[in-house]
This record gives structure tokens, C-alpha cells and sequence, in this order.
């Protein structure tokens, strides 16, 4: 009967966790590998303030922005400037949850 009570707890705990709403989705650059600039492009289900932040494969940040984004389909413009070649990893962090992906600048 425990185990029982516990695997209903367990479910109605898992689909609480899957089914609660993102406030940021479908995370993309465009065009990746870039030269010179990329787009970052998002949406969000709320205005709201972000951090857009960029990060080496060492894990030091090399650029980072606050940002007032609105709801519905968002778009950061990225340029390279004195960053040498490389793979990124980009991030965009909202009150409730961060999302990353990575870039390569050639």
C-alpha cells in the first residue's frame, strides 16, 4: 500500500514538473559558425529582464548583457569584435530558468 501511495506521489510530482509553462523557448544563432555577427534568436512568454551572457570552453565570461525582452519572438544581435575563433557557449538567464547552446566563431 506504501510503495503504492508513493508511486502516485511520484507521478503526480513528475508530471507537476514537466507540464509547468517555459518562459523562454526554442534558443537558436543563425548563421552558426559566423565571422563576424550572429543573431540570437528566442521566445518568451512574458516581458521581462534578462542576461544574455557568453562564455569560452574554459568557462570565462567573455561577454555579458543585461536585457529588456518582450513576449513573443525575440532577436540579439552578437558581433565577434577582438574575440578569436573558437567554440562559445551562449546563454540566455531569466528569473526562472537559464538555457544554453553553443556558437562557433571562425
Amino acid at each position: 500500500m506504501i510503495k503504492k501511495i508513493l508511486f502516485i506521489l511520484f507521478l503526480s510530482i513528475t508530471t507537476f514538473g514537466f507540464s509547468q509553462e517555459k518562459s523562454i523557448d526554442g534558443l537558436s544563432a543563425a548563421p552558426n559558425p559566423f565571422t563576424s555577427s550572429t543573431k540570437i534568436s528566442f521566445t518568451s512568454t512574458s516581458k521581462s529582464d534578462i542576461f544574455f551572457t557568453v562564455k569560452n570552453v574554459l568557462g570565462k565570461t567573455v561577454f555579458k548583457k543585461s536585457l529588456s525582452i518582450k513576449s513573443g519572438k525575440n532577436t540579439i544581435p552578437f558581433y565577434k569584435n577582438d574575440l578569436p575563433t573558437g567554440m562559445y557557449i551562449y546563454s540566455i538567464q531569466d528569473k526562472n530558468k537559464t538555457i544554453s547552446k553553443r556558437f562557433v566563431i571562425r
